[in-house]
């Protein structure tokens, strides 16, 4: 056969996917978004090899294949354009096919083109009627919609305060001539001709990235605008190097100059710009509104640091103002973009004085500007700090910066300076995350990591040394051996990682070693025995050396109930893991535990958010991880004990009051290590929407969060009524209203698989946040796939995993496009294994320290050469962990919440809070079904 790679990726990917989605349609299912690309690729790429048809007649062709009815609603608004690339006889050509679902009814026939199916009638699949049109394609129904604040009083202003000229300008040449909006206008194409002279120290004033087209022989009345910074000019054909006032300029023979022209009329002193034309070119602004993904949950950006009305207050009423988000009086007009024409090139938003090493002298005296390695631009950041729009600056793997990016030589205030050595990340109308971190990993397979990364997490905490009966069960690396050998193991994998040995032992010699060799935590389990001797000797080993402990209580109430075991653990801090009970713990009422202060609760995934399907996969899961069999009735007594659908109802709310702080996985052992991110969105939406799905609005306001609700009041006053609008194919509808805003709620949740997870483990002076000295662990969204499939995953300023196209093809968009490995994976150093204290620091104390969220930017671990960690020689970076032992439930962000009095009834499992001395339950119904599911994912 002599295939090559790019046949049989098409083949493994396109023609299986697109052969199943053929199969699909001819049954009646409508198709998401995945399965209609693969089954327009594929019927494309079969005409390709027909060899009848031209590039132009398929780019038509492929208009009709699908229609509305053969597709689900949201794959109308996310499928707006396939390309591929086939071999025609005349060789390999891009056929680009634009708004592919065009058409209302399709064209069957053609759907099905090669797959010897039966044709079906049109009848399998709804007439859509205009009330369908209604409740499913109007414009906020589109997953990732961004609501403006768009009428005349909410017009961006462009370069406000600054000088501003008007001048006649014509082109003599014979060819056009495009000039960026940045581009220095003394420096343009010398066949133009106007005042050079009057022009010295301005631009175009265009929104940036825009460009002035001039014809051949036409003339044009053309504004400019003063540039700001320092006022210094570089690059272009060197007319005017320098600062603007103090070099006299001379203008080069051959260069057009009409001299004897002064000045036209300029009266404004400011630029306005459409509110949705900057959304369209820049992303949200203060004050617009974000839906994330398919959900029903809603984000506004609290702050953009190129707003120049630096007012916004948040919704305590106090000025947002923060030491690690400093005051800057920035501008909209100078925003940064890289492309053809657009504002980062060499003298415009990209500096020509910009080196790596900060202070460093150039040839003349000139100091160069410190610049970073990489440019995120104008990025929507959701973090636990805020929602956020800002540049972010990557330098030496950590984030050096967040604000403004550009040229301090022609813009104001710029925190994060762009230059020759500097590489762009376009954010434009994307969400930009922290990675995340999955606190309960049972480590067997290596392909768990790939999986991990392609949901957003950059980091994994747990143990284990393959499918050992034991890993099945238990996150532990269980012994100097094994904890050097999986960490050489993880040498080569690019995610961050600290391994958990076995915390049962009621000496203390076998704990201290482990974590001597590594060990960032002890894990404490049922099955290896959670009696209260061993949960007790191993918190005197933990707190003796400033590391957590992770634990999963004794289900079957064998050496005591939960209140003994909280005796044993008494103080000291402890992470409980899967703290509703299914995953295992005392039944049925180790949920209890979230009142305690000293115990930091986690949730595990299957059991969020809470279906009704949830009660019913778990009996398998318990008996397969837990190594039990359905023959033996002791053992079947054990399993069904952990599961109950009352606890997994109070879960749901014991989550979205913040009283579970952290949300984890339990890979491969009754968890799914490619769900955190998802499964966290899925439970934030069921609360947001709660039970009343009748009346969403109504549903939405009744379950929005007090921290929320003044918020609420602050955008109903600055968005304007809805007004009608229409969309191309679909009849007129109106502008969507103002949607409840979950800012709060959305900050907590995000919370849970980021900085609370971190702050546990000590991680959190590196990891967990986006924020000035952290690590450069960055997930960047399109805001229609968000919690799904993130476009890109960056590990230490370094793209790990990206979504990309056919490695042959002549753009990077070529169909199949999907999640590929990049080159971080071949630099270590990208990536971070964090281990204890005294592996890297024998002779070092290790007593409990400072609470790490304290230490951002802390110096890098120096590893003792005579440690044993160094013996391991890693090519990883090494850290040790910090604060473990000081961390408290209050220490968690926005999911502090500790409840006086939580009750468990041990008959009817009902969880309940003792409020004025009457029980009130904690109840979620079961859901029906949930976002970002099936909308998502083809199997």
């Amino acid at each position: 056969m002599h295939l090559v790679p790019r046949e049989l990726e098409k083949l493994a990917t396109i023609f299986s996917l697109g052969y199943l989605a053929q199969r699909r349609l001819a049954r009646g299912v409508r198709l998401n978004h995945a399965e209609a690309i693969a089954l327009i690729s594929t019927v494309l790429h079969e005409l390709i090899r027909d060899g009848h048809y031209a590039v132009a007649d398929l780019m038509s062709i492929g208009r009709t294949i699908l229609g509305r009815r053969q597709v689900l609603p949201s794959t109308w608004f996310t499928a707006r354009q396939v390309q591929v690339e086939g071999t025609f006889p005349t060789g390999t050509y891009l056929v680009t096919v634009v708004d592919p679902i065009a058409t209302e009814n399709g064209d069957m026939q053609r759907a099905l083109y090669g797959s010897c199916i039966q044709v079906p009638k049109i009848d399998l699949f709804p007439v859509l009627t205009t009330i369908d049109y209604a409740r499913d394609y109007a414009p906020d129904k589109a997953p990732g919609y961004i609501w403006c604040i768009d009428d005349p009083s909410t017009k961006i202003s462009l370069c406000r305060n600054r000088d501003r000229i008007k001048l006649k300008v014509v082109n003599h040449g014979n060819r056009p001539i495009q000039v960026g909006s940045h581009y220095h206008f003394i420096e343009t194409n010398r066949m133009l001709s106007f005042n050079r002279k009057l022009a010295q120290g301005y631009r175009l004033d265009l929104p940036a990235g825009s460009a002035m087209r001039f014809e051949p022989g036409q003339c044009r009345e053309t504004d400019l605008v003063f540039i700001a910074g320092k006022q210094r000019i570089a690059g272009g054909n060197g007319i005017a190097t320098g600062i603007v006032g103090h070099i006299n300029v001379t203008i080069p023979a051959g260069f057009l100059n009409d001299d004897t022209t002064g000045a036209l009329e300029n009266k404004r002193n400011e630029r306005l710009m459409e509110r949705s034309e900057y959304v369209k070119m820049f992303g949200p602004t203060t004050g617009d509104v974000v839906r994330l993904g398919s959900t029903e949950l809603y984000v506004a950006v609290e702050y953009d640091y190129r707003d120049p009305d630096n007012d916004y207050r948040d919704p305590n009423g106090t000025q947002r103002q923060d030491p690690k988000w400093p005051e800057r009086k920035t501008y909209y007009g100078d925003e940064c973009n890289f492309g053809g024409g657009k504002s980062i090139r060499d003298g415009m938003a990209q500096t020509s004085y910009g080196a790596y090493k900060p202070g460093k002298v150039a040839p003349g005296g000139d100091t160069l500007y410190d610049c970073v390695d990489t440019v995120i631009t104008n990025a929507l950041i959701i973090d636990h700090t805020g929602i956020i729009k800002a540049d972010i600056g990557i330098k030496d793997g950590h984030i050096h910066a967040i604000g403004r990016a550009g040229n301090p030589d022609i813009m104001d205030d710029i925190d994060i300076n762009i230059g020759a050595n500097t590489d762009v990340i376009g954010a434009e109308n994307k969400i930009v995350t922290a990675g995340g971190i999955d606190t309960h990993v049972h480590v067997l397979d290596p392909a768990q990591v790939p999986e991990a990364l392609c949901n957003g997490l950059t980091t994994l905490v747990g143990g284990g040394a393959g499918p050992t009966t034991a890993a099945n069960a238990t996150t532990v690396t269980t012994g100097p051996v094994n904890i050097e050998r999986m960490m050489k193991a993880f040498d080569h994998l690019p995610i961050n990682v600290g391994l958990t040995g076995k915390g049962n032992n009621s000496h203390p010699a076998g704990l201290i070693e482990q974590i001597e060799a590594g060990a960032i935590g002890l894990k404490l389990h049922e099955d290896w025995g959670a009696t209260h001797v061993a949960i007790d000797e191993c918190l005197k080993v933990c707190e003796e050396y400033d590391v957590q402990s992770t634990l999963h209580t004794d289900t079957m109430n064998e050496c005591g109930y939960v209140g003994d075991t909280e005796k044993s653990i008494g103080n000291r801090t402890i992470h409980s893991y899967h703290t509703e009970g299914a995953g295992g713990g005392h039944a049925p009422d180790i949920i209890a535990v979230v009142k305690n202060n000293h115990i930091l609760p986690a949730s595990t995934n299957p059991t969020r958010p809470y279906t009704f399907n949830t009660v019913d996969e778990h009996l398998d899961m318990v008996m397969v991880a837990h190594h039990l069999s359905k023959e033996i009735p002791a053992d079947v007594a054990f399993a069904e004990s952990r599961i109950h659908a009352e606890t997994m109802a109070a879960e749901d709310c014991l989550l979205d009051d913040g009283s579970i702080s952290i949300m984890s996985s339990d890979t491969l052992a009754m968890g799914r290590v490619g769900e955190v991110v998802l499964r966290t969105w899925t439970s934030a939406n069921k609360m947001a929407v709660g039970a009343q799905t009748s009346n969403l609005p109504d549903a939405l306001a009744e379950n929005q969060l007090e921290e929320d609700k003044k918020l609420q009041e602050f955008l109903t006053a600055v968005h304007p009524k809805p007004s009608k609008l229409s969309k191309p194919g679909i009849p007129q509808l109106p502008k969507p209203p103002l949607p409840i805003v979950n800012n709060f709620r959305v900050k907590r949740y995000i919370a849970k698989y980021t900085i609370n997870p971190a702050l546990a483990h000590g991680m959190s002076h590196l990891i967990g946040s986006v924020e000035k000295g952290k690590f450069a662990d960055l997930v960047i969204w399109q805001p229609s796939n968000f919690g799904t499939k993130p476009d890109l995953v960056l590990k230490g300023g370094m793209i790990a995993v990206a979504l990309g196209g056919d490695p042959n093809g002549s753009i990077p968009t070529v169909e199949p496009r999907i999640m590929r490995p990049r080159f971080a994976p071949y630099v270590p150093e990208t990536s971070i294994t964090f281990v204890s204290k005294t592996s890297v620091d024998p002779k070092g104390a290790s007593p409990p320290g400072k609470a790490a969220k304290l230490d951002i930017g802390a110096p890098p671990t120096t590893v003792d050469t005579t440690s044993k960690v160094a013996k391991y020689m890693l090519k990883k970076r090494v850290e040790h962990v910090q604060g473990c032992r000081v961390i408290k439930k209050k220490d968690m962000v926005h999911n502090d919440t500790m409840p006086k009095t939580i009750k468990v009834d041990p008959e009817t499992f009902v969880v309940s809070q003792v409020v004025n001395n009457v029980d009130v339950p904690y109840d979620a119904p079961p859901a029906t079904s949930v976002p970002l599911a099936q909308d998502y994912f083809v199997c």
